[in-house]
């Protein structure tokens, strides 16, 4: 006979418990009192479960961090796919995701010990191909519908967004998120100098 399926979904809804409550708790020990804090011992105290029980789960703590920091990225591309669900035209769409992103941005650990272990290693480099390409995505289709340029591809354009947002980890409050937001917006809109661009051509000069 096999195993119960209730018994099945029992022990791993208990695993998944106790992954979160480390993950969890290596986070909170790394923003209460920095990274050196963070250790096996600490994170099975905090989570209230035996070290030899935590090996079963992560190697080490550096596992744990990238598991949390995991974690973090699908819950953020969740967000932005929450955002680009609603109701309005492709070009409010993407406004609606580049608030998202920028937020998400800003709410971000940066120049820290911290982020400087989690922003780095092949998981990054997916997350970041996933988001370009589901921005591109935006981008093309709020271009079909006359709302974004159309000269300069939607891969392009959604690097451009990418980087320009990247700033919103330094600003100094969350009200000038929008500000920016709307900064980066103004250089996505069709302007009559698109078929000079079009054409590699820089657009002349206008007086008056």
């Amino acid at each position: 006979m096999g195993v119960p399926r209730l018994w099945t979904e029992t022990i791993e809804t208990h695993r998944t418990a106790v992954r979160d409550a480390a993950l969890d708790a290596a986070a909170a020990l790394a923003a209460e009192h920095g990274l050196a804090s963070v250790t096996m011992s600490r994170v099975a105290e905090r989570t209230g479960i035996g070290r030899a029980t935590l090996y079963k789960y992560f190697p080490d703590v550096e596992a744990i961090l990238v598991a949390w920091h995991q974690r973090q990225i699908v819950r953020h591309l969740a967000q932005l796919a929450e955002a680009a669900a609603q109701a309005g035209t492709p070009g409010e769409r993407l406004r609606a995701v580049l608030d998202a992103y920028a937020l998400i941005i800003h709410g971000m650990p940066h120049g820290t010990e911290l982020a400087a272990l989690l922003h780095r290693g092949e998981h990054i480099d997916a997350a970041q191909q996933q988001l370009h390409g589901f921005l591109a995505d935006l981008l093309a289709e709020a271009a079909k519908a006359g709302e974004v340029r159309d000269d300069i591809t939607p891969s392009e354009l959604a690097a451009y967004c990418l980087h320009a947002l990247t700033a919103a980890g330094s600003l100094p409050s969350e009200d000038a998120v929008p500000r920016l937001v709307a900064l980066t917006m103004s250089g996505l809109r069709p302007s009559d100098d698109d078929s000079d661009v079009r054409r590699g051509r820089r657009p002349a000069a206008r007086t008056g």
